[in-house]
């Protein structure tokens, strides 16, 4: 691969949108002020200043709804191995995360495919596959979507929480992009319209402070998260309290707040600057404009594969990440790009270097 390779394959922000100073300065006010939770054990909720404050931000919950871990992958593996048994049936998007499907993958349940539409789940889909036997759980990423782009409407958010009532299946909200709307407020929450405790609702804040911090929660019915804090008690004691004590701090201080104001401006220009050289470059691409967060997923001419794409523009120097990865079968004529890894100023180098890339496999002189 080329040195100066532009890699739109990682959902991670570029080195020059980190906030470096807000995070040492709360990291200064935090061994200075909440230094001996910072420092110590804690148990199994994780920081209670920070569940409250999680709890303030969501409007209606209580701190015992809440508990924080060493990011939402992990809370959400917690919880799946909590809920799921080898055979359970689970509904899962199509296209998904691919942790998601590997996590999923290895405990034995029985994945039931449910395409995206460009505001979301097909819920027509998912009635007829809860038509077909009873399902556990139902894995939703209603914002921004990773990797698709897209969001769940309201109205869906609705009818969703009401088949889960109705059936008494589990909804795993995993909403890491919630903060990052690029216009307005992003949507209710299914976790706020639940009135049957069938929601259990996963952020993190990865994506508002940065990958490094590893601390991301889960907010539900009280009874849950008790039960998963005990697991993680007995499992690891406590998470990362100094890395909280941090965060914790910079939402005390606006910090946050500042920070996702700055980030949601460079990642709309970023998106903005990958939606333009598309068009431009590559006008065959199909793809819906994300309202926010980190990727686009785009559809290429059938009969291309994206797989022998990628090998060929590593060889240009970019890298994406190939439709399969995300999908349980299909996705072969698909890819998903990360804008928020590329500087604007670099983005239409990235996508031209695609293009070079799928003129030679279709010419059939690949370098």
């Amino acid at each position: 691969m080329a040195s100066d390779t532009i890699s739109f394959a990682r959902g991670a922000p570029s080195a020059d949108i980190l906030p470096r100073e807000a995070v040492r300065d709360a990291a200064s006010v935090a061994l200075t002020e909440d230094w001996e939770k910072a420092l110590s054990y804690g148990t199994g909720i994780g920081h209670p200043g920070l569940c409250e404050w999680i709890a303030e931000r969501h409007g209606g919950l209580e701190a015992g709804q809440v508990m924080v871990a060493n990011g939402s992958l992990e809370a959400g593996w917690m919880l799946f191995e909590h809920l799921l048994e080898p055979g359970d049936r689970v509904v899962v998007e199509q296209p998904t995360y691919d942790r998601t499907l590997l996590m999923l993958q290895r405990l034995g349940v029985e994945l039931v495919p449910v395409s995206l539409e460009d505001d979301g789940l097909d819920v027509a889909a998912l009635e007829a596959a809860l038509a077909k036997g009873p399902i556990k759980l139902a894995h939703v990423i209603p914002n921004f979507h990773n990797p698709a782009g897209c969001t769940l409407s309201a109205a869906k958010r609705v009818r969703l929480v009401e088949l889960a009532a109705e059936h008494g299946f589990w909804i795993f909200e995993d909403d890491p992009y919630r903060e990052l709307p690029f216009e307005g407020e992003a949507l209710e929450t299914m976790l706020s319209i639940d009135k049957a405790d069938r929601v259990v609702h996963a952020s993190s804040f990865s994506k508002t402070v940065s990958p490094g911090v590893r601390v991301g929660y889960l907010a539900g019915p009280g009874a849950e998260i008790a039960k998963l804090a005990k697991r993680a008690n007995e499992t690891y004691i406590s998470p990362n309290m100094l890395a909280e004590a941090v965060v914790l701090e910079l939402c005390r201080s606006g910090g946050l707040d500042r920070n996702i104001d700055f980030v949601k401006d460079a990642l709309r220009a970023r998106r903005d600057a990958l939606v333009e050289a598309l068009n431009e470059q590559i006008p065959e691409a199909e793809f819906v404009v994300p309202g926010g967060g980190y990727f686009l997923w785009l559809d290429l001419a059938e009969g291309t594969d994206t797989t022998t794409l990628l090998a060929e523009a590593k060889g240009e120097g970019v890298a994406f990440v190939a439709g399969p990865d995300f999908m349980i079968e299909g996705g072969t004529n698909s890819l998903r790009l990360s804008f928020a890894s590329v500087p604007p100023d670099r983005i239409s180098e990235g996508v031209g270097r695609i293009a070079r890339a799928l003129e030679r496999i279709r010419a059939g002189s690949p370098a």
